[in-house]
């Protein structure tokens, strides 16, 4: 059953579950994130093929666990043309928006006569892609961060992917992966290949950071390993809020509500409006739309509208708007007669994409933008996957005598106050040898 609600009559703890999301099940799921992680920690390879074995492939071995060049030979080989040129077509606007993200790689200023500073960019080391499999296959994902990994210069890019039930990665995915310009691509997913990334094993190598999507379980090992590695920006389950207006066409509105959530049973979709009439007029199209999809897709979608998602009818646009602020959706389209005015009232969305011709379709496979997104309501204070989550800054400042001779008094001052006195004392013993 699909849900409705009316937001002035929701009760504390209804508002609280949709807010919440799959937050919940992430959190029940932590304890077997340390038992994953503690024993691929201790057991390595080991551990991952028996985890494969478990969950993926039932006749893994450790030699299946990096993709090799005659598996990315073959995969190209079974694609068919149209799907690779997809592919590519796709690529080449991720990479030339991704191009323009890219800094300057130094920069300097003179905040005053004598006192430069500025700063370096330099990329990460290393970097470990988690490129999602599930029932499906997701070149998108691949492309989404292997482009902007490349295009800022990571010396060493990684993907783990989930294996096929014949412990092969998938084919468009390792084809995404060579034309991203990436060779290295190791078959393991779930919390076990989170684990072998953060610790490294004798096959997988340990990363600086991790960036990707992934399910409840996923998300769990990430937040278990935080400190151990960066594990980027939170991208766990699907989601998605529909914004529309008294002028939307009832029935785009219900078609694009169904995109995120046929992700799977942890996704979250709503359409918020506060038109009666197109909220009825959606429910009532619905289960037509839901009735095309297949069966194993139709089963994910109807969970999620009778779960984390559904329709959400309020009392004025303003009022729409301020849920979606606060819910912070991945993915937000505004359908609205004037998509643009309501854009400024937008704070807290992963990506905005506006009027009836930008369904997200567009911007999760070849728009340019990146759909790889802040979820779980981290839109507050996140921001898609860029450039800039391969890149690091480093401060650089140059003090010329002149300078000097302008800060070393105030620096010496400060560090009396705050109690310092190797600080002072290197400014004060410095003009005793420099004679100044």
């Amino acid at each position: 059953m699909i849900q409705f609600w009316e937001l002035s009559q929701l009760k504390a703890e209804q508002l609280s579950k949709i807010m919440r999301r799959a937050e919940t099940d992430i959190r029940d799921l932590l304890p077997l994130a340390q038992e994953v992680a503690d024993r691929v920690r201790i057991e390595g390879d080991a551990a991952v093929v028996d985890y494969a074995r478990r969950f993926d492939a039932p006749g893994f071995e450790a030699k299946m666990l990096r993709a090799t060049p005659e598996d990315f030979a073959a995969a190209r080989a079974a694609l068919s043309q149209d799907v690779v040129e997809a592919i590519q077509a796709a690529h080449e606007n991720i990479q030339r928006f991704h191009a323009e993200q890219m800094p300057e790689p130094m920069w300097f200023m003179e905040v005053q006569p004598g006192v430069m500073a500025g700063e370096k960019v330099s990329p990460v080391a290393s970097t470990g892609l988690y490129v999602p499999r599930g029932k499906g296959a997701f070149p998108s994902v691949m492309l989404m961060l292997a482009t902007p990994a490349v295009v800022a210069g990571v010396p060493r890019v990684v993907v783990v992917t989930p294996p096929t039930p014949e412990g092969k990665a998938d084919d468009a995915s390792l084809v995404a992966a060579e034309i991203c310009g990436v060779h290295e691509v190791y078959v393991v997913g779930g919390m076990q290949a989170v684990a072998a990334l953060a610790y490294g094993t004798e096959t997988v190598p340990k990363v600086d950071k991790i960036i990707g999507p992934g399910s409840s379980y996923v998300s769990a090992a990430k937040r278990l390993l935080y400190g151990v590695v960066d594990v980027g920006l939170p991208a766990g389950p699907s989601e998605s809020i529909i914004l529309t207006d008294e002028h939307v066409d009832p029935r785009l509105a219900a078609l694009d509500l169904l995109v995120e959530a046929e992700h799977g049973p942890d996704s979250a979709a709503i359409l918020v409006t506060h038109s009666r009439e197109v909220a009825e007029q959606a429910l009532a199209v619905l289960p037509e739309y839901i009735a095309q999809l297949p069966e194993w897709r139709q089963k994910f979608v109807k969970t999620v509208l009778s779960n984390y998602g559904g329709v959400l009818l309020t009392n004025s646009l303003s009022e729409s708007v301020q849920f979606v602020n606060d819910y912070a959706p991945e993915h937000l389209e505004v359908l609205t007669k004037e998509p643009f005015i309501t854009l400024n009232q937008i704070k807290n969305a992963g990506e905005i994409l506006l009027g009836s011709l930008t369904p997200i379709p567009t911007a999760n496979y070849c728009l340019g933008l990146n759909a790889i997104l802040p979820t779980g309501g981290f839109g507050r204070s996140f921001s898609s996957v860029s450039v800039m989550d391969f890149l690091k800054r480093s401060g650089v400042g140059y003090l010329s005598l002149e300078g000097y001779e302008r800060l070393q008094g105030v620096a010496a001052t400060l560090a009396d106050y705050e109690g310092f006195p190797a600080h002072a004392y290197a400014i004060r013993k410095r003009n005793e040898i420099l004679g100044l």
